[in-house]
């Protein structure tokens, strides 16, 4: 398993300041991507993504919600390149999760090179210019993808590598983006973590037949 002591600057956690709030911004959006829009594991339950119709509020939705701008749902396009996109963001976690840097870069320059990703200094009315990375003319689902893709290469490229997860709780596979002073997370959510620790304290309670 790929685990380093990191440091993040995420809201609510004392550290170094290596990101600004935009790439921290991004980083979510990568984590909510990839846990609503792809399939596999749960909190112990098989997970299948919305599709059809339910897909395009279910991506919106996905986009963190102190982001500006962003509809209730999406067109049908940038809806399902947010998914597919989410597919690689996927490819990413895992990588870094099992020590496969090599993998996760791969993904992260096709992701790039797909997207078109590039900085540019653009704001919305009566907030400051920011570094982002998409053209104004970008569709939602391109442009999101690019600045998610940037913000993974930034951390993947950095001392932030090694925060990068996988829920290490049986039948969950959700991902997760370590904000712990001691990198010591090891579980998607609070719920996965109950699961483990009283699956533990059964297990050391129950007797032993014979």
């Amino acid at each position: 398993m790929y685990r380093q002591s990191r440091n993040l600057a995420i809201p609510g956690v004392t550290s170094q300041v290596l990101f600004d709030s935009h790439i921290e911004l991004l980083l979510e959006a990568a984590v909510s991507l990839v846990n609503e829009l792809t399939p596999g594991e749960r909190r112990g339950r098989r997970y299948t993504p919305p599709g059809g119709s339910e897909l395009l509020s279910a991506a919106a939705s996905a986009l963190p919600s102190r982001a500006q701008g962003v509809p209730g749902a999406l067109p049908r396009e940038s809806a399902e390149y947010l998914a597919s996109a989410a597919q690689t963001m996927r490819t990413v976690f895992e990588s870094m999760e099992h020590g496969r840097e090599d993998d996760a870069a791969a993904a992260i320059n096709l992701l790039l090179r797909e997207t078109g990703a590039r900085p540019q200094l653009d704001r919305m009315p009566g907030s400051p210019w920011q570094v982002h990375f998409h053209g104004s003319d970008d569709t939602y689902g391109v442009g999101w993808s690019a600045g998610c893709a940037t913000a993974l290469a930034l951390a993947v490229g950095s001392e932030l590598a090694g925060r990068l997860g996988v829920c290490r709780a049986p039948h969950c596979d959700r991902v997760y983006v370590d904000s712990s002073r001691n990198a010591v997370r090891q579980f998607c959510s609070a719920p996965c973590q109950s699961r483990v620790k009283a699956a533990a304290f059964r297990a050391r309670h129950t007797p032993i037949p014979g």
